[in-house]
């Protein structure tokens, strides 16, 4: 019954989160439970279908009520783009063998399961019946959230610091599905580099065009140099939108990218994209004094700001190209959002000349 019940928790479209399915879900924490309706609130599509769904049933002590159900994709670009690299079973995989040894605020699971050829499905509580608000891709964090998040990061960081026997352990975040998105990722980085670029407009000046076209072809090389440093497990996705808040605390959402690399690369992409470039400008030293700090206290050694600040400075080049990546494939956030995560990323290569940092190297 329970393997059934998990065949039946695949579903590729919002049609298929019935009162069958919920029970599957329900069955899964406690055979009390009776489900005796479905409700879909809203469905947003982007790198995948995003389902929030109340659900009726006769024990709301044991279980939520208020579900958030990720599905693959239903728009075909933005399902082609994270099918073969499989993002969304990264994130299953990621919820059900690795969540619970991060110190860090993340949804409750209710059900994940994946299976190959036939998709993945995740059903998490919903952030909102806990009195939690998700963050929006567009939102400009102030100095005191940000060094909120920045404390967090440090304390998921130090937590897989250098650890051998973890970076073993989940070995499959390095198996070959992640080697097949890297490869993508350089195949495909001059062309969508070219595309963001001439959709991106006027947001980005023309005097950096060709930096950020040299980096584009010279990306394994960049991607190499940027993995030179202590690894550590980061969420590679670090923008507002990812991001939850309950009353003042930070949590972080979508773990599609998980992996393990520079814990400063995580930090890069939260400050390029959370902050205004004014308030970034203000705030960015003391920021990363910040997180160096809560990663000594959080016991790594020989923290160095220098260095970090260096390695800081040539991270800014990747959520660059991941901002114009989206714009270039299409369908994967609001448009306006994009723009704007876009406009903060340029100011941030500008100001610290990321692109001179990563371009001399292959040169």
């Amino acid at each position: 019954m329970l393997r059934k019940c998990k065949k039946n928790l695949l579903v590729r479209n919002p049609s298929g989160l019935n009162v069958n399915w919920a029970q599957c879900v329900a069955n899964q924490h406690d055979a009390s439970i009776i489900v005796t309706d479905v409700m879909i609130i809203s469905v947003e599509i982007g790198t995948t279908t995003r389902v929030k769904i109340k659900v009726r049933h006769n024990k709301p002590h044991l279980l939520a009520q208020q579900w958030f159900v990720k599905l693959p994709s239903l728009d075909w670009k933005a399902r082609l783009i994270t099918a073969l690299p499989r993002l969304l079973q990264t994130e299953v995989r990621f919820y059900n063998e690795v969540a619970h040894f991060v110190p860090a605020t993340i949804p409750s699971i209710l059900a994940a399961h994946s299976q190959l050829g036939k998709g993945a499905t995740l059903v998490l509580s919903d952030l909102t019946e806990g009195g939690a608000i998700p963050g929006k891709p567009i939102d400009e964090l102030s100095f005191e959230q940000a060094a909120l998040v920045l404390k967090q990061l440090a304390h998921f960081h130090s937590r897989f610091w250098n650890n051998v026997n973890q970076k073993k352990h989940f070995s499959w975040l390095a198996s070959p599905v992640r080697l097949l998105e890297d490869f993508l990722g350089t195949a495909l980085a001059v062309p969508l580099m070219k595309r963001g670029l001439r959709l991106a407009g006027e947001i980005i000046p023309v005097s950096i065009h060709e930096s950020a076209l040299q980096y584009a072809k010279n990306r394994r090389k960049v991607m190499r140099f940027l993995t030179q440093a202590p690894q550590t497990l980061i969420h590679h996705d670090c923008h507002p939108g990812n991001l939850f808040w309950h009353q003042t605390k930070p949590g972080l959402l979508d773990w599609q990218l998980v992996r393990f690399g520079e814990g400063i690369s995580d930090v890069a992409y939260f400050l390029a994209t959370a902050l205004s470039p004014e308030s970034r400008r203000l705030h960015e030293a003391r920021l990363l004094c910040i997180y160096a700090q809560s990663l000594t206290e959080n016991g790594v050694s020989d923290v160095n700001v220098a260095q970090l600040t260096m390695r800081y400075r040539a991270h800014l080049v990747y959520p660059f190209e991941a901002m114009l990546v989206t714009l270039a494939v299409g369908g994967m956030m609001d448009l306006a959002s994009n723009k704007e995560l876009i406009r903060r990323t340029t100011a941030a290569v500008i100001d610290l000349d990321a692109f001179t940092t990563t371009n001399d190297i292959v040169r």
